[in-house]
C-alpha cells in the first residue's frame, strides 16, 4: 500500500513492514503510516508475510493461533527456542531469507524503512550484513518484551513503547529508546462511554473489558469465570472474530460478549479495568486511554514474557488465581493503583523517521524528493 499526502512536501520516502497476523503489527505499521503522511511523506506499507512462499506463509499466519490455543506447550518451546543459536533459529534465518528478494524490492530508494515485525526486523539485518541496505533502517518493537530475534544489532534504530521495553532489549545488545505508542488517536481523546444498559450491564457495579486479541485466544473462559469471582464484577468480553467464544458467554447475565468491534475507546472508556493475555495492542491502547490493566492467564511464549516485563515494571499486575484476580480488581475499581508514566510525553516513532530524513539531507545522503 502507497500513500502520500496531497501535497507532498518532498521529505523522503519511506517503506514500513507491518505482518497481518492478528493486528498489533499491522495496526502500528498503519498508524506510523498515517502520522508520516500527514507530514506530506512518501509512505508504503508492505506486509511482510506476502513476502514469503506459500508454506511459510501458512505456518506463521494459518498456524499462529491453533498452535497457541491447541498446542500451548509446543508454541512455548517454539518460543523460547527462537531465542538462542540451534535447530529452530536455523529454520528461522530460512525463513527471513525466503522475503530477502521482495524486501530488497520494496525498499528500492527508499530513504528509511520500519519494520513493526520480528522477521521483518531479522530480514533488514540480514540484508545490511551484505552490504545490500542503503536506507536508515528501524525496528519497533509492539510488544513489552523484546525477543532476539527482533534485536538485531545491524538494525540501526529500536524503538519501544515504554522504558520497560528498552531497558530489557539492552540484554540483546541494543540501545533501544522508548517513543510510546502506535496506536489509534482516539484512545487519546475523551470520548463518551457506551451506555452500560445497551450492552446489558445495568447498574454500578465494576467492569472488567476482557480482551484477548483480534482472534480470541486463550484460555477466555477460565478468565471470565475467574472475573465472576468478584461478587459485584461484570464482565465486558471482546471476543474479536471468534464467534464459538461469543456464542458461549452470550446469555450470562453479568456478562455481555461482543464480536469485532470499531469502538474500542468507547468502551475501554466504559470499563473500569482491562484484563489481557497477551500484552498487545490492546494493553498499549489501554495505557493511552488511562485505563488500568492487569493480566491473567497469559498465553504461552510472548504472553507470558509480555506478563513479565509489565509485572516488573509495576505497568501491569500479574495475579495467578482467581482469588488474586478479584482482588486485584477490587483495588483498581478502588483507584488506589497509580499506573506510572512509561514514555516521556511529546515522544513520537513518527518524529524519530522525520528527524532521520532531516539528517539524512543535512548530511548529504539522498533524500528522495530533493
Amino acid at each position: 500500500m502507497r500513500s502520500a499526502a496531497p501535497h507532498s512536501l518532498g521529505h523522503g520516502r519511506v517503506v514500513v513492514l507491518g505482518a497481518t497476523v492478528g493486528q498489533g503489527h499491522e495496526g502500528a505499521a498503519r498508524e506510523l503510516a498515517r502520522r508520516l503522511v500527514e507530514s506530506g511523506i512518501d509512505v508504503e506499507v508492505h506486509d511482510y508475510i506476502v513476502a514469503l512462499p506459500t508454506a511459510a506463509r501458512w505456518l506463521l499466519k494459518d498456524m499462529y493461533a491453533p498452535t497457541v490455543q491447541h498446542a500451548p506447550q509446543v508454541f512455548d518451546k517454539l518460543f523460547r527456542g527462537l531465542e538462542r543459536p540451534g535447530a529452530l533459529r536455523r529454520a528461522a534465518e530460512t525463513i527471513c531469507a525466503m522475503a530477502e528478494a521482495d524486501v530488497a524490492r520494496w525498499i528500492g530508494d527508499a530513504d528509511v524503512v520500519v519494520s513493526t515485525y520480528p522477521l521483518a526486523s531479522r530480514t533488514l539485518g540480514r540484508l545490511r550484513r551484505r552490504g545490500e541496505l542503503a536506507a536508515t533502517s528501524m525496528t519497533y518493537l509492539t510488544d513489552p518484551a523484546p525477543h532476539s530475534l527482533w534485536c538485531d544489532p545491524d538494525v540501526d534504530r529500536h524503538l519501544t513503547v515504554t522504558g520497560a521495553t528498552a531497558t530489557d532489549a539492552a540484554r540483546y545488545g541494543v540501545t533501544a529508546q522508548p517513543v510510546g505508542p502506535l496506536c489509534a488517536p482516539t484512545f487519546r481523546l475523551r470520548v463518551d462511554a457506551v451506555d452500560r444498559s445497551s450492552l446489558g450491564l445495568p447498574g454500578p457495579a465494576p467492569i472488567v473489558l476482557l480482551s484477548a486479541g483480534s482472534l480470541g485466544m486463550g484460555d477466555v473462559s477460565s478468565t471470565v469465570q475467574a472475573i465472576l469471582r468478584h461478587p459485584r464484577a461484570r464482565a465486558l468480553v471482546l471476543c474479536g472474530r471468534n464467534d464459538a467464544l461469543r456464542r458461549q458467554w452470550t446469555g450470562n447475565p453479568r456478562v455481555a460478549a461482543l464480536g469485532w468491534r470499531d469502538d474500542v475507546p468507547a468502551l475501554m472508556a466504559t470499563a473500569d479495568v482491562l484484563v489481557h493475555n497477551a500484552g498487545g495492542l490492546s494493553l498499549t491502547e489501554a495505557l493511552v486511554a488511562g485505563l488500568p490493566a492487569l493480566t491473567y492467564l497469559p498465553i504461552p511464549g510472548h504472553g507470558r514474557a509480555n506478563a513479565a516485563v509489565l509485572e516488573r515494571a509495576g505497568i501491569a499486575e500479574w495475579p495467578r488465581t482467581p482469588d488474586e484476580l478479584a482482588m486485584a480488581i477490587e483495588r483498581r475499581d478502588r483507584g488506589s493503583v497509580p499506573i506510572p508514566p512509561q514514555w516521556v510525553v511529546g515522544t513520537d516513532a513518527a518524529a524519530v523517521v522525520k528527524a532521520e530524513l532531516a539528517a539524512r539531507s543535512m548530511t548529504g545522503l539522498r533524500v528522495s524528493g530533493f
